[in-house]
């Protein structure tokens, strides 16, 4: 970095925010109020509604081009997961470097409310699969965009002391606001004949009104972050370059990052191993309950809004904890756990069983997802926080047919029961590549350019 950059740097850096102050919480609690809001998009459009929609009410029995709807809809976010590993560091690196991640973040929910708002014209016919599949793809791209510049944001708003707790706090709002929406919308529009405003089954309206009802939840709870938190200061100006150049540079820092701190890039595989398998969890637990345990399909959504509160009390619980132990320990802690309880699961039978052991595997994803945020935002260079969260989702892109894969391998070979195998030892391999990683500065790294 020249000495000018250098200048540059330090007279566009905001002044410290009061640590524990009224102002403070404030930002601390409009960040977390977008995870709320966000949540829209993961648990109404792509988990409990919307997506389920799609497979069973506008496909139904039909194969458009001889596939599935799932296979399908496997396309489409296999597609989603290429743009996203290809294209996210550059767009959270070009945000650093303009001084606009506020902003980045503001375009990206932006989009993906207005494809939510364009779900509704998804009727329950299977000639519309084909603008929902791009809606899908689409929306997943942009939520993923969002994401990584709200990620970013972490280091403003918390301290070295708060950082845990703080994206706990952010993780436990996102599972609380998904489970109020979910609740809202069956109430209102899925359970009655005749939902709000008049809103009936006919033509798939009940569930394309959802979409509309979840996409205003987005935009009222995305706003107060966009008024209270503050914008990044752009980066030296040598880094404010064309988008196609942006890779040039990618690749650079990249090879920097390696030399210089191979502890992140090892934190980055790792994470990305063991991401995969808290994935698969959310992905193919509904399954496991109705077809292993024998759960009443209409008591998974029940199981779901508990699960998702007790992963939020793990998060909200561990994230205080991870402030005087560190975050690895807590990621250390949650994948053991994780660990023992796939185990228990695998020789469990009855609903009972699940119930008990399957909320306290839930207990143990909270705090795993919020911890590796934290251990991101600290091993992230001060200024480059938007390009790091893009890495960190393109790794997790890189590697997210891990655990579907070795889930459908013992399952097909064995049983359902026996896919649980794939899916603990996709934990298993992020938990020994987690154990060769250092824990993180409290201080995030300041570097030359």
């Amino acid at each position: 970095m020249t000495d000018s950059d250098r200048i540059e740097r330090a007279a566009s850096m905001p002044p410290p925010l009061a640590v524990g102050g009224r102002i403070k919480r404030r930002m601390v609690l409009a960040w977390g109020l977008w995870d709320w809001g966000s949540s829209a998009y993961s648990a109404v459009i792509t988990s409990f509604v919307f997506g389920p929609y799609v497979v069973r009410g506008v496909v139904g029995d039909t194969e458009p081009g001889g596939l599935s709807a799932d296979t399908w809809l496997g396309i489409s976010t296999a597609t989603a997961g290429v743009l996203v590993a290809a294209i996210a560091p550059i767009t959270g690196q070009r945000a650093d470097a303009s001084g606009h991640r506020k902003r980045s973040l503001a375009i990206w929910s932006g989009l993906v409310i207005a494809v939510m708002l364009g779900m509704f014209s998804v009727r329950n016919d299977p000639s519309y699969l084909w603008i929902a599949l791009i809606l899908l793809a689409a929306g997943a791209v942009f939520q993923e965009f969002a994401v990584v510049s709200y990620n970013a944001m972490l280091p403003q708003i918390s301290t070295p002391d708060t950082i845990g707790r703080v994206s706990g706090f952010g993780w436990a709002m996102g599972y609380i606001g998904g489970i109020f929406l979910l609740l809202i919308c069956y109430v209102g529009f899925i359970a009655p004949d005749v939902g709000w405003f008049g809103v009936s089954s006919a033509g798939g309206l009940n569930i394309r009104a959802v979409a509309v009802f979840a996409a205003v939840w987005f935009a009222i709870f995305a706003i107060p972050v966009l008024l209270a938190v503050p914008e990044s200061p752009p980066g030296p100006r040598r880094r404010r370059v064309s988008f196609f150049a942006s890779y040039r540079l990618l690749f650079n820092d990249i090879r920097s990052l390696y030399r210089r701190d191979r502890n992140s890039v090892h934190f980055l595989i790792a994470s990305a191993l063991y991401r995969d398998g808290l994935a698969a969890i959310f992905a193919f637990g509904a399954i496991l309950a109705v077809s292993v345990y024998g759960m009443a399909q209409a008591t998974v959504l029940i199981f779901g809004i508990v699960a998702n509160l007790v992963a939020a009390l793990g998060a909200l619980s561990m994230g205080a904890v991870e402030d005087r132990i560190g975050p690895k320990k807590v990621i250390m802690i949650s994948l053991i756990g994780l660990l023992t309880t796939s185990v228990i699961l695998l020789f469990a039978h009855g609903t009972t069983m699940f119930w008990i052991f399957g909320l306290i595997l839930t207990l143990w994803v909270g705090p795993a997802q919020s911890s590796s945020r934290a251990f991101m935002a600290r091993v992230a260079p001060v200024g480059r926080e938007g390009e790091m969260f893009g890495l960190y989702a393109t790794t997790g892109r890189a590697v997210s047919f891990l655990a579907p894969a070795l889930f459908a391998l013992f399952s097909g070979l064995f049983s359902d029961r026996v896919g649980i195998v794939g899916i603990a030892l996709v934990l298993l391999a992020g938990t020994l590549a987690m154990a060769g990683v250092k824990s993180p500065p409290r201080q995030q790294v300041q570097v030359s350019e």
